[in-house]
């Protein structure tokens, strides 16, 4: 019950994942014990995919998981990245695709995880200098090496991922997808399903926004990085605020919550389609892994479509920098 497959690999995970991203960094205040047993909570919930990347805190989150899931390597679906290099004294991001690079980043993934093999390994952003074909040969080395059982990438093109999967075929495809973000759905939703690629939802609530829990830009912490997110901003804000009222009411008819109704709808999108939602909070990660009991009808479906249509979040995704690295 309420299990998908990603890919045609043989990769079967929880139908709802659980993002560890906002557990070191990102979003404000972090706590290494709650978040332990939040991710303790999920296994319990049935959940046993959790998704990291080694530029989360960076390498923090990384060790956290690694904490968290000691002892239950075999009930769970661990899922890292690396491909994004920070420079932890200025902050400035760069992309790495380099072979050499890619296997060291596995090496250290792997000692801070505690474990001698990753799931699912991501080529977490295109590094524009580096032909997708080497990258994805040291990836496919690591699979015949043993230390990664199944590939993937995220944010990338579709032209990108055609070139990748004939090098070594992709297990998963991570990209932002929500009722707020649904440009996937364009070319590249389309691109994995022909290809047999799994697909995985980061961001499947808007990051909270879709929750419905914030009224006003303070209800963020100082630190938190979506006070600089375009459409936590300005007129956007309140833009966007009028979206999740109509979420909130949609979701009251349905006896739901804003949060359980919006990543239903992505759920709805596609047994192929695995969301991630991150939470620091055992009460909304038991909120989050009810959702996949929640079934929509058809009309429901078209209502809410009809109420949020695509393309109706103010504001784009990420600041215009960050943009520069999405979809290459």
């Amino acid at each position: 019950m309420n299990k998908r497959k990603l890919g045609t690999q043989g990769l079967e995970v929880f139908a709802i994942g659980l993002g560890c991203m906002g557990m070191s960094e990102f979003y404000g205040t972090t706590d290494d014990k709650e978040s332990i047993k939040v991710i303790q909570r999920a296994m319990e919930l049935g959940i046993n995919f959790f998704d990291t990347s080694n530029m989360y805190g960076p390498y923090k989150n990384e060790i956290l998981v690694g904490k968290a899931t000691k002892g239950k390597r075999n009930k769970v679906i661990l899922a890292t990245k690396f491909g994004i290099v920070r420079d932890l004294k200025t902050g400035a991001r760069s992309y790495n695709g380099k072979p050499d690079y890619v296997k060291s980043s596995c090496e250290d993934s792997l000692k801070r995880l505690d474990t001698n093999y990753i799931d699912l390994y991501y080529q977490h952003r295109v590094d524009p200098q580096t032909p997708i074909e080497e990258t994805i040969g040291a990836m496919a080395e690591l699979v015949k090496e043993g230390k990664v059982r199944f590939i993937g990438m995220s944010e990338a093109a579709a032209k990108t991922i055609e070139r990748a999967n004939k090098v070594h075929p992709l297990t998963a495809l991570q990209t932002e997808y929500s009722l707020w973000t649904r440009d996937p759905e364009d070319e590249i939703l389309p691109t994995v399903r022909r290809l047999g690629i799994g697909f995985v939802a980061y961001s499947p609530l808007g990051r909270g926004f879709l929750t419905g829990r914030f009224k006003t830009i303070d209800d963020l912490e100082p630190a938190d990085f979506r006070r600089n997110n375009p459409r936590f901003q300005g007129e956007n804000f309140q833009k966007n605020l009028d979206l999740v009222d109509r979420v909130k009411q949609l979701a009251k008819d349905k006896g739901t919550t804003a949060g359980q109704l919006a990543l239903a709808w992505v759920m709805s999108r596609g047994d192929d389609i695995v969301p991630i939602p991150g939470t620091k909070h055992i009460k909304y990660l038991e909120e989050n892994a009810s959702a996949v009991e929640i079934k929509l009808t058809a009309d429901e479906i078209d209502m809410i479509e009809e109420t949020i249509p695509q393309g109706a979040a103010s504001g784009l995704r990420y600041p215009e920098t960050a943009m520069r690295s999405v979809n290459l």
